[in-house]
């Protein structure tokens, strides 16, 4: 009989956001197939290099794959702070703000072509990425000599 050791949860609170996370990634994607059946366009979107800022499918399309690009970039970092022994309550706070951030890039700023919430999204989003990697590299010092 094989014996298994266990020591508990590694990443608990990046772990807990990964429901938060996928759950809103859903939502996308189910948006975007929601525009694709309507407007019978299966593939793509259409878009030019001039991109109609009131195609509802292109826009939908943008939310999801900027979405794509971020949301796993922050969820490591913040998972390689975790694992060095960050705060939880810093990781929690910086994946909260982050989630938060990127859902108001997407339904106050892209969804409607040039809504107030893409910049607010935009940058607070790379402050808390920028935050994350730092916190990261922070916990690591000793590593380096410092």
């Amino acid at each position: 009989m094989a014996y298994r050791a266990t020591i508990g949860p590694l990443v608990p609170v990046t772990g807990t956001f990964a429901l938060p996370f996928s759950a809103y990634f859903t939502f996308l994607s189910l948006r975007v197939v929601g525009h694709r059946l309507k407007e019978k366009k299966y593939l793509g979107d259409n878009a030019s290099k001039n991109a109609d800022p009131t195609d509802k499918l292109y826009l939908a399309t943008r939310c999801h794959v900027n979405f794509l690009e971020n949301a796993p970039l922050g969820l490591m970092l913040a998972a390689f702070a975790e694992l060095n022994g960050g705060s939880r309550k810093v990781i929690t706070a910086a994946l909260s703000a982050f989630l938060a951030f990127r859902i108001i890039h997407a339904e106050l700023g892209l969804i409607t072509g040039m809504g107030i919430g893409r910049p607010v999204g935009y940058y607070g989003s790379m402050v808390t990425i920028g935050g994350l990697a730092g916190y990261a590299a922070y916990l690591v010092k000793e590593y380096w000599g410092l």
